[in-house]
């Protein structure tokens, strides 16, 4: 109940504030493990994300985020459970491993931190070895917008605009193996395939979020 009242007041809030738009919100599969997999421009990502698709969604947050007091708390009102980046963090990827087989949305920013260029950055194959894992589908997210509404080490949000495009599922099974780069089998492949699809979403192409 607590993250549903919690959920909507922000939904409000971005809907009022920054005139947020969600597009390709049906892509999400009603049901079952899915993974989000967005990029990473400002703080107010891992808000925006879980506020664009009806299904709760539990993330996957670098450890920094939780620092701030006032943030955690609006952070673990919406799922969110930390992550220490650039390192293994088993409690971490068990914890979203228990997420995805308990059938529930795990949102996860595969490039670790914010791109200070708006442009993707190299991303972990964390949410890819998830998705080899459980079978869950990977739908990629392009947030737009709110690198320019709250940047980093800015204390307070500036006016803007905020798109978010949901993309088409991608399930690793039903991709062509590719030739065997790194421990897993197709995790280069999967990855490029992940960042791909979240990039058409960042320039807006229509094919992607219909």
């Amino acid at each position: 109940m607590f993250y549903v009242i919690a959920r909507a007041i922000l939904r409000v809030i971005l809907k009022i504030a920054f005139k947020t738009q969600v597009e390709g919100e049906g892509n999400v599969p009603s049901e079952g493990p899915v993974i989000l997999v967005a990029n990473h421009l400002s703080m107010l990502d891992p808000i925006v994300l879980g506020c664009a698709i009806r299904r709760p969604v539990r993330f996957m947050a670098k450890h920094e985020l939780f620092s701030n007091r006032l943030f955690a708390w609006v952070l673990t009102s919406l799922g969110a459970f930390p992550v220490r980046r650039g390192q293994s963090d088993r409690e971490a990827f068990h914890k979203a491993l228990e997420v995805l087989l308990k059938g529930q949305v795990l949102g996860i920013f595969p490039e670790g931190t914010r791109s200070l260029t708006g442009r993707l950055q190299a991303p972990y194959s964390g949410a890819v070895i998830l998705a080899e894992k459980t079978g869950a589908p990977m739908v990629p997210v392009g947030i737009v917008g709110t690198d320019k509404i709250l940047r980093k080490g800015a204390m307070l949000p500036r006016p803007g605009r905020i798109s978010v495009r949901v993309g088409k599922p991608i399930y690793a099974s039903r991709l062509s193996q590719g030739p065997v780069q790194e421990a897993g089998g197709t995790t280069v492949d999967l990855k490029s395939v992940m960042m791909q699809h979240i990039a058409e979403l960042i320039t807006g192409s229509a094919q992607a979020t219909r």
